[in-house]
């Protein structure tokens, strides 16, 4: 019987066995060197443990045995995104996207890279893509409404934020940025303060709504 090995090792490394993990890994590479699904894994199991120089390169190798291999894109993009390398993992990001990944997390990291490189316009199409593909992803969800306050597209964003409430009450960030939003674009300066009063209650870290909602209550007097 033929043993995937690739099968054994993400097992291991489901359970942190890592060095069982490695070795299972390693002998499905030599089981199938031109298989780019044992690099990939290996890739991967080196960015868990922090060993970035090690599992860019297995990355990069997987993309030389298949160029199409989507998934080596996108765990080379998460290394250089976590690196702050944020044009070139946005590069890597849609090569993962064009190669035919599946699921949102390409689509949102793609808009992440574009807003940290300060191009909101540009990663306002895929933010909103990820969230059509996984519209129950509290992140995601709260990601595009976030974006969308950014560019002042407030009656779009209103929305997005009444939706990750309703899902997830206590979300500080969520309330915080209501609170600003009502605060900005309307004049229900009540809604405005209960939003902000509920942000930095649940995070009493967060100086900026307390502040903005002090602001409101001196506007009023």
């Amino acid at each position: 019987m033929i043993v995937d090995y690739n099968e054994v090792g993400i097992k291991a490394f489901q359970e942190k066995r890592y060095d069982e993990a490695a070795q299972a890994f390693n002998d499905a590479i030599e089981q199938n060197s031109n298989d780019p699904v044992g690099y990939i894994n290996f890739g991967n199991l080196l960015a868990t443990m922090n060993d970035t120089e090690r599992a860019e390169r297995f990355f990069q190798k997987a993309i030389t045995v298949d160029e199409t291999a989507a998934t080596a894109y996108y765990g080379l993009a998460n290394l250089y995104y976590n690196a702050e390398r944020f044009v070139e993992a946005a590069k890597l990001y849609q090569k993962s996207i064009d190669h035919g990944i599946e699921g949102a997390d390409a689509y949102f990291m793609l808009a992440k890279s574009f807003e940290r490189e300060g191009n909101q316009k540009l990663a306002l199409p895929y933010m909103q893509r990820a969230a059509e593909i996984a519209p129950e992803d509290i992140e995601i969800r709260l990601g595009y409404a976030i974006l969308l306050c950014t560019l002042e597209l407030f009656e779009q964003a209103k929305p997005e934020l009444e939706y990750v409430i309703a899902e997830d009450v206590n979300n500080a960030d969520a309330h915080y940025n209501l609170g600003v939003l009502y605060a900005v674009s309307t004049d229900r300066l009540e809604d405005a303060k209960y939003h902000l009063k509920q942000a930095y209650t649940l995070a009493p870290e967060f100086e900026q709504a307390r502040y903005i909602y002090d602001m409101l209550c001196q506007r009023q007097n």
